[in-house]
């Protein structure tokens, strides 16, 4: 390993200003601890003084410290005319009672003179006076250079001085921001080697992406000697987001070789990934780099091939290594390869050019023809594959079912199904009520079955979605509905498909009723007292 570039994470505090994203004071203390636990160096909680959240989340910090990362409050300079020890953001800073303070100033001419409206030598005068300030209060004070990039482009000279200001004051990190996010990497990586061949390796980063190459800078910058860098979980942040590190801190150490993080962080990548997402109640981006669902997902049948005869075929880096898993995707693009591996998994003996794996193949390719996606439904394709090699076992037989959904004058609209189903020739006739069609079906098809099937208690529906396939077709467009189901321990999705909505809805739902009371291991009913 080379030089060590410590990860400083600003997902609470840059992270938060992101559009749809507000985190509760218990969101803010389970993500700081969260990240405390995997590792990163600086864990930023927010901006004491300017709203009680913060205030509070400071307060409570003090309380429950992390053990790991240094916690850091984030402000700005002095205000001009008013004395360091007066300032209301510095002592609000102070009394945060964080071992770092972060704070900004301005590096750009025309933000000086346009903005803050002060003399260029007034401004440097805030920055020197706000960091010794601090630095007579606090173990760390970290300098961030806003808008850096585009004043040296402007007057490097003048933006050097307010970095020199901070650096003679005491400051043990310089940051170079590319507030707007819209610097280049050769940019970037021209402009970071002359400030580090002046101050050497207290240099550091903090990039946005609103051209595309937040990540890309932050990389430049430390392949030109920046050994600090800063960013957020899943490139949260205002307007385009921050630079992202669950790409950076695997680039910077399995791809540049730079020391980053413990040995074993990145292990855990993924699952902090996700869990930050669930707390901040945002679906995650399937097509992220390295944590995405969709970065070792292979749908092709000559990708799906290769990477089972050797994963470095359509795989730069082994998924374990941040926390990922290999997924085989299953489509009318699928090959033998793909069945064969799907089989394997559920222990089931195929080969690649037998009849039940070209019969497979076949009848995916005909379904999704229709509009049918197994991709996201890997429970429906099971239950195909258990058809075509004569395992599936038949648990109900569904006579027929109706919906009613009545809307009166001034009332909500109600919906009742009724269902009509044997089980081992025993028929049952269940009506139920619910707030929507498929609501309605699945409470109905539970009352029918419980009787016969009680480990149905341990099984519901979590989400129902539906999209429309050949838009074109208006009104009467397919529908493709999809169901996703849980035990608790795990999920499933089954997909449904008909010109109708609620048919396609309830194809889903037997499916994954089905689904989950196989997977549970429950045989067909036998009022003898054999099965369940």
């Amino acid at each position: 390993m080379a030089d060590r570039v410590t990860i400083y994470d600003t997902t609470l505090r840059d992270g938060s200003q992101g559009e749809g994203i507000s985190f509760s004071i218990e969101d803010k203390l389970r993500i700081a601890h969260k990240l405390d636990e995997f590792g990163v160096d600086y864990v930023e909680a927010g901006w004491p003084g300017s709203n009680p959240k913060d205030d509070e989340l400071f307060q409570r910090l003090a309380g429950a410290p992390l053990t790991r990362a240094r916690l850091a409050a984030f402000g700005s300079t002095r205000r001009p005319r008013t004395p360091a020890n007066e300032d209301p953001t510095l002592l609000s800073l102070v009394r945060a009672s964080a071992p770092v303070c972060t704070i900004f100033g301005k590096s750009w001419d025309m933000h000086v003179t346009h903005a803050l409206k002060v003399s260029l030598a007034e401004n440097l005068e805030m920055i020197a006076d706000s960091v010794a300030y601090l630095r007579g209060h606090v173990d760390e004070v970290v300098y961030d250079a806003e808008h850096f990039f585009d004043g040296y482009k402007r007057n490097p000279d003048y933006a050097m001085r307010t970095l020199a200001a901070a650096h003679k004051a005491g400051a043990s990190a310089l940051v170079l921001c590319d507030t707007n996010g819209g610097c280049l990497p050769h940019e970037v990586a021209e402009i970071t080697e002359a400030v580090v061949a002046r101050f050497g390796g207290i240099v550091g980063i903090h990039t946005h992406d609103d051209s595309g190459c937040g990540v890309a800078n932050a990389l430049a910058a430390v392949r030109s000697g920046a050994r600090h860098v800063q960013g957020t979980i899943n490139g949260y942040g205002e307007r385009c987001g921050n630079a992202n590190l669950c790409v950076v801190a695997p680039n910077l150490r399995l791809k540049l070789g730079m020391e980053c993080l413990e040995p074993d962080a990145l292990q855990h990548l993924t699952g902090l990934s996700q869990y930050i997402d669930e707390v901040a109640n945002l679906s995650p981006t399937g097509r992220q780099p390295y944590v995405g669902k969709s970065a070792f997902a292979h749908k092709a049948g000559v990708h799906v091939d290769a990477v089972l005869k050797h994963r470095a075929t359509y795989e730069h880096i082994d998924p374990e290594q941040v926390g990922n898993s290999r997924r085989m995707l299953v489509s009318e693009l699928s090959g033998g390869s793909m069945v064969v591996n799907k089989a394997a998994e559920r222990h089931i003996d195929l080969q690649k050019k037998s009849p039940e794996t070209r019969h497979l193949l076949r009848r995916v390719a005909d379904m999704e023809k229709d509009g049918y996606s197994f991709e996201g439904a890997e429970a429906s394709f099971e239950l195909l594959l258990m058809n075509a090699i004569g395992t599936y076992r038949s648990l109900v037989e569904i006579s027929g079912f109706r919906v009613i959904v009545e809307k009166r004058k001034g009332e909500e609209p109600t919906t009742e199904a009724t269902i009509k189903l044997s089980v081992d020739g025993l028929q049952r006739l269940t009506v139920a009520e619910g707030d929507g069609p498929v609501h309605a079906l699945d409470t109905a098809l539970r009352k029918a079955l419980l009787e016969f099937y009680p480990q149905l208690e341990g099984i519901w529906l979590t989400d129902f979605k539906v999209r429309v396939v050949n838009v074109r077709a208006g009104t009467a467009a397919r529908v493709r509905a999809i169901v996703d189901s849980s035990n608790g321990d795990t999920t499933w999705s089954t997909v449904g498909v008909s010109h109708n909505m609620v048919e396609a809805g309830w194809h889903a739902l037997l499916d994954g009723i089905i689904y989950g009371l196989l997977r549970a291991g429950v045989q067909p009913y036998s009022a003898a007292g054999e099965g369940a």
